[in-house]
């Protein structure tokens, strides 16, 4: 059976999501939990790739098994072999054809940043410190020019396959603040390298006078400008929600709850 389980995790010690030789990651954590509970250690495909130091509440992996174990025999089972900076939240028996990253209609992504004087020890592991006051309208009208269809080529870091398309939709570009706390959130059908981390940087920049408005339409359509966007550290990103046509599915999950 295929079984699609829902992840959290902290980031920060891990070299990403995926798999690397001399490195901690993600991926290689789940698949060594998976071993320990059934005495497999089948791929784990997630929905994202997420960077070194970045975090999920809500990426999602898939895999195959000959367990009969429950689905939510698997919850409790992986949770006791994985480290206690990641955590399986639920896990579903899902149909053979799943695709976790291929069948994603979009990714939801949340930048946070710590605008007080003194950093937070509470938060300096999920979010970046900037230590100064923000102009939250602009910051709020910079965001907006982020949503539609656009080149985010600017926005981006280097390419895998430099012949690969640089354009992305992205649904909807949103700004928080609750007293000395900042969150950039960002919807859209997939992400570029480091897009997320840059449009945040653009943003902030806006919002501290740094980079102008009209600089930043020139970013984000891929215009000849002299404007550069900054790419803001990896702990304050997290991978909030990737969502799907038709999972979670209505009944039958991990826990007994309805979706």
């Amino acid at each position: 059976m295929r079984l699609a389980l829902i992840v959290e995790y902290e980031g920060t010690d891990y070299h990403g999501f995926q798999y690397q030789k001399n490195a901690r990651s993600i991926q290689e954590e789940l698949e060594k939990a998976i071993q320990g509970l059934t005495g497999d250690r089948p791929r784990v495909k997630g929905a994202g790739r997420t960077d070194a130091g970045v975090h999920a509440r809500g990426q999602v992996v898939a895999f195959d098994t000959e367990s009969t174990l429950a689905a939510e025999t698997f919850v409790r089972g992986l949770n006791f072999h994985l480290p206690d900076d990641i955590a399986v939240k639920r896990a579903y028996e899902v149909t053979g054809d799943f695709d976790p990253r291929r069948m994603a209609t979009s990714r939801l992504y949340r930048y946070t940043i710590d605008t007080g004087t003194v950093p937070s020890p509470l938060i300096r592991r999920t979010s970046f410190h900037i230590g100064e006051r923000l102009d939250i309208d602009a910051i709020r009208g910079a965001a907006a020019l982020l949503a539609g269809t656009h080149d985010f080529a600017r926005l981006a870091g280097p390419l895998a396959d430099q012949e690969a398309s640089t354009v992305r939709k992205i649904y909807q570009a949103q700004v928080s603040e609750e007293q000395e706390l900042l969150e950039l959130e960002v919807e859209g059908n997939a992400f570029l390298p480091h897009q997320v981390r840059r449009m945040a940087g653009a943003v902030v920049d806006v919002g501290r006078g740094r980079l102008h408005v009209r600089q930043l339409r020139q970013l984000v359509d891929n215009q000849e400008s002299e404007a550069v966007a900054r790419t803001l550290p990896a702990r304050g990103l997290c991978l909030m929600q990737v969502k799907y046509a038709d999972f979670p599915p209505d009944k039958g999950d991990s826990d007994g709850n309805v979706n």
